[in-house]
C-alpha cells in the first residue's frame, strides 16, 4: 500500500468501516510510515475533534487514536485466529474423508 491509497482509506478507518484485508494492509503501512500516521492524526482530529467540540464533549486525541488502533489490531487478531481455525478444520475434514475412503476401499 502506498501513501496515497492510505490517505484515501483514512475516512473508512475513522468510521470503522474497513474490511479485514484492507485493515491488515492499512495497519502494516501505518506502522512503517510516520507521515501517514501524522495524516491519520490530523484527519481524526478534524473529523472527530470538531464534532466533539460542537457537542461540547471533551476530546482526548491520543486516547481516541489509541482506542481506534487497539480496536483495529484486535479485529485483525480475531479474524486471523478465525481463519487459522477454519484452515485447521478443513485439513482435519480432508484427513477424515481420506481415512473414510481408504477404510471403505479396503
Amino acid at each position: 500500500m502506498d501513501c496515497k491509497e492510505f490517505e484515501r482509506l483514512i475516512p473508512g478507518f475513522i468510521a470503522r468501516k474497513m474490511d479485514f484485508q484492507t485493515l491488515i494492509k492499512f495497519n502494516e503501512h501505518l506502522e512503517n510510515c510516520g507521515d501517514c500516521k501524522e495524516e491519520l492524526v490530523i484527519q481524526l482530529l478534524v473529523s472527530e475533534g470538531m464534532q466533539r467540540l460542537e457537542e461540547g464533549s471533551a476530546f482526548d486525541l491520543q486516547n481516541e487514536l489509541k482506542v481506534r488502533l487497539d480496536d483495529a489490531r484486535r479485529k485483525i487478531k480475531f479474524h486471523s485466529s478465525f481463519l487459522y481455525a477454519g484452515a485447521v478444520l478443513e485439513i482435519l475434514t480432508v484427513i477424515v474423508f481420506a481415512g473414510a475412503v481408504v477404510w471403505l476401499i479396503s
